[in-house]
């Protein structure tokens, strides 16, 4: 039987509606779940209890006299530590911060609590978001809900161990190179990076774009349907878009014939591909191509010259944060980030330039080779998750960018890209597979990710809380 904290935000909706379950039922449920969990997997910084059933009870008196604030009244959500909630500081993963209470709530956290959704607390993340790893100077060590001995990723690391482990059916991420489709396909559930612009953001930065992770296609799409509302204070947003999120199911017969597929096996740089990962992706093509769909291969345009370049002008933009602080809080610096920044003070005007350039060239070449295809699958990440302690599948500074060949070039061409669960390796570790769409076709990316849904074999039960 499925426990409440387990139940979809479609599911919790149409509850609420018919009065079946109570907005205060599940928040109290997810609360208890999350008490069980938490000990051992350090998802959560600012957990407020009280505060969330306050939320609660407060949506649950507008369902009972039918006004609720939006579909989403009421439902649990989560929000990355580097999303300002108005009253709580944003320490950015790292202890070097000065936690001062942010004054208001940034534009996709305005969204979220304008339609009415409690807010269970943050979630930890990396020093300043630059690892793929819940490995923090700040925060406690987050860990993969499938394996604690393993790395959920990041840079959204308690965002996507909390979708995994049920803490509710909403998490709001970040991703500027892969870090919501990281820990969504390391933790076995389903995260967007939509199209740049699409979310307003508030602090917009190229590349960088705030998005769902959630268990499910179909809650994601709830929730674009909310985070993509207008907000003046992004001036790089997209214009408002009459798209309608929910219509996602698709004939699977009838639509999925004769849409052309790329599959890219080989990023051109980084990591070699894990053949249990190989393997994965390379089958659930062949589930499109079974279903109708013309899958062809997609050869690498990723260079280690854009890949090294973005790398380059990413240490010194970091080092320039760095180096700017006061010594004794610069000392609280993750190590390994410090590690990561210092070539970066060697760098001069040219070769910065030339770094900075490859944000271009890579977006052209994303573009220039996807055109062609109405999609592309391909790995999230070459490798399965890592051990909990690691910064990164290398664990070397120098490597540190070598797992997002397949996860970057979308954040640089702006096209809207996910991950979703594939499988997993034989040691139960989930594989996520990565569906990218033609610039501004998010619901695309959504539609293909329900169909994968519908069409992929079951997957494993959920991970269970430590005994």
């Amino acid at each position: 039987m499925t426990t409440l904290h387990d139940l979809s935000a479609h599911h919790l909706s149409e509850s609420f509606r018919r009065r079946t379950v109570s907005p205060v039922e599940v928040t109290l449920a997810v609360i208890a779940h999350i008490e069980r969990w938490e000990p051992r997997l350090c998802a959560l910084w600012g957990f407020e209890p009280e505060a969330a059933l306050a939320m609660a009870r407060a949506a649950e008196a507008r369902w009972q006299r039918g006004e609720p604030l939006s579909a989403l009244d009421g439902v649990p959500v989560t929000i990355k530590d580097n999303i300002a909630t108005q009253g709580q500081a944003m320490p950015l993963g790292t202890a070097a911060s000065e936690l001062v209470p942010a004054a208001a709530d940034a534009p996709p956290a305005a969204r979220l609590r304008e339609a009415g959704c409690v807010i269970l607390g943050k979630t930890t993340m990396p020093d300043y978001g630059m690892l793929s790893s819940g490995l923090s100077s700040f925060h406690h060590l987050a860990r993969n809900p499938w394996d604690l001995s393993k790395n959920p990723g990041g840079s959204s690391a308690g965002a996507g161990a909390a979708a995994g482990a049920g803490y509710g059916p909403l998490h709001l991420g970040t991703d500027i190179g892969g870090s919501i489709r990281l820990p969504a396909g390391w933790c076995g559930v389903f995260g967007l990076k939509p199209s740049n612009g699409r979310v307003p953001i508030g602090t917009p930065y190229i590349g960088r774009v705030a998005g769902p992770i959630t268990r499910h296609v179909t809650d994601a799409a709830m929730m674009m349907a909310v985070l993509s509302r207008p907000d003046w204070r992004d001036a790089t947003s997209l214009p408002p878009a009459d798209i309608d999120w929910l219509s996602l199911d698709i004939e699977l017969d009838r639509e999925l014939r004769g849409l052309r597929l790329g599959l890219q096996l080989d990023a051109g740089w980084g990591l070699p591909v894990d053949p249990e990962v190989r393997a994965t992706v390379e089958a659930a093509a062949r589930r499109f191509e079974a279903a109708g769909a013309i899958v062809e291969p997609l050869a690498p345009f990723l260079t280690a010259e854009m890949a090294e370049g973005i790398d380059r002008f990413w240490r010194v933009r970091s080092w320039m944060d760095i180096s700017a602080l006061p010594a004794e809080r610069r000392s609280r610096v993750l190590p390994f980030i410090r590690d990561w920044v210092a070539p970066g003070a060697q760098v001069d005007a040219a070769a910065l330039f030339r770094g900075f350039s490859q944000i271009a060239a890579l977006r052209d070449a994303a573009v220039t080779a996807t055109q062609r295809f109405d999609f592309v699958l391909s790995p999230v990440s070459p490798v399965p998750p890592f051990p909990a302690e690691w910064a990164m599948p290398s664990n070397d500074a120098a490597r540190a960018m070598h797992h997002i060949g397949f996860t970057l070039p979308f954040n640089m061409s702006e096209q809207p890209s996910a991950s979703v669960s594939a499988g997993h390796t034989a040691t139960g570790l989930p594989i996520g597979l990565q569906i990218t769409g033609r610039r501004h076709d998010d619901l695309g990316v959504l539609r293909l990710s329900r169909a994968w849904e519908r069409l992929r074999a079951p997957l494993r039960p959920w991970p269970q809380p430590p005994a």
